[in-house]
């Protein structure tokens, strides 16, 4: 009887220690789950900028190659700081300056029409904004405040930025060798396999990112001339917004060409608003019919519904960030199934021919029927 209960008690107890380790392990990864993201962060990045990297380490060293890509990558932030922080605080202090005559406006306009002017005397709309416009200067001055009490946040901010790109500067310099030790505790086969995944998703990773950035820059030099022609103010940061705003897949050109286009109604509404929304409509068109599917075509290959997928559960996981890695992310998992169901030999089942029309009866003349009159005696 004994001996027949012990190996029970061996399971149960076997499998609430798995249950006990599989918990433990999943609170250890929650606690260290901001680590795990950069570090993640630092893998896409290593894998996106070895492009350039082994580019320049044809012709000088690797320290060197990963110095100027870095110093290139740092400067594109100042570039555009420079670029939109300047206008935005202009344009900010100017609203906080007109905002009382903003509102006198509005108090003419409304006393100007009866209907407005019936609404205004029934719940004094144009007192409130009045009220609320001498207040806007000090609500900035309040603003302000908070942002120098944000200063922690940002800190911690730059903490983090520094730490990927340390990571990732490791990553570049000694990637190949750690990838090449690790593959020596696994039988050659298999290493061999595994080397040929890496070294795809790497491909795909960064032909889909060089793809988006050059996708994405055509459409803010694009967008910026046709703002220019349009005499749209601030031409320069809203080319800079649709740019980054073009890195996102499938939604991201609609997004942006919609906050333009708001920015247009107050510029020379309408015919700057619908010329720009033609020029959208006509331009999502050809970016969505010739030259994203090239991109993906020689980068990713992935069916579109999945694109879709992964940019929905890549969003949903890391936010933008989630959107932005979702599809070389997917591309690489779609190549390690793919090289996975090779090893094990899983083939898809070939299609039954299809059954040939069955084929007409020839068209054979009846026999002659038997005449019914007898011969004529000879």
């Amino acid at each position: 009887m004994a001996s027949s209960e012990t190996p029970a008690v061996r399971v149960v107890v076997r499998t609430v220690l798995i249950v006990v380790g599989v918990a433990v392990t999943l609170y250890l990864l929650y606690l260290v789950r901001r680590p795990i993201s950069w570090l993640l962060i630092a893998t896409f990045l290593a894998v996106a900028l070895s492009g350039p990297v082994n580019f320049l380490d044809a012709r000088m060293k690797r320290g060197f190659a990963i110095t100027i890509v870095y110093l290139a990558l740092l400067t594109v932030p100042f570039l555009l700081g420079a670029l939109i922080v300047p206008p935005l605080v202009t344009e900010g202090n100017n609203l906080a300056e007109n905002a009382p005559q903003y509102a006198d406006d509005i108090t003419s306009f409304v006393n100007d029409n009866e209907r407005l002017r019936e609404l205004n005397r029934d719940y004094d709309i144009t007192a409130k904004l009045e009220q609320e416009a001498g207040k806007l200067p000090e609500k900035l001055g309040g603003a302000a405040a908070t942002l120098r009490d944000l200063g922690l946040g940002i800190v911690n901010s730059i903490f983090a930025l520094v730490t990927i790109l340390i990571l990732t500067a490791f990553m570049l310099g000694n990637g190949r060798r750690w990838v090449h030790t690790a593959l020596r505790f696994i039988p050659e086969d298999r290493a061999e396999r595994t080397e040929r995944v890496l070294r795809r998703s790497a491909y795909a990773v960064g032909a889909y990112v060089a793809g988006a950035l050059a996708q994405a820059t055509i459409a803010g030099l694009l967008s910026y001339f046709v703002l220019l022609a349009l005499g749209v103010p601030f031409a320069a940061p809203l080319a800079v917004i649709i740019f980054f705003l073009d890195l996102i897949p499938l939604i991201g050109a609609t997004i942006g060409a919609v906050v333009v286009g708001i920015v247009t109604l107050f510029t020379d509404f309408p015919t700057a608003t619908i010329i720009w929304a033609i020029w959208s409509i006509v331009y999502q068109q050809v970016e969505n019919n010739l030259i994203q599917p090239q991109i993906q075509k020689r980068a990713v290959d992935i069916n579109p519904f999945l694109v879709v997928v992964a940019v929905l559960f890549g969003s949903a996981l890391l936010g933008v960030l989630g959107a932005l890695v979702a599809v070389p992310v997917a591309a690489s998992i779609q190549i390690a199934v793919r090289e996975y169901a090779d090893m094990r030999g899983i083939t898809p089942r070939s299609e039954p021919p299809e059954e040939p029309p069955p084929e007409d009866p020839p068209n054979e003349e009846p026999p002659p029927k038997p005449s019914s009159e007898a011969p004529a005696p000879a």
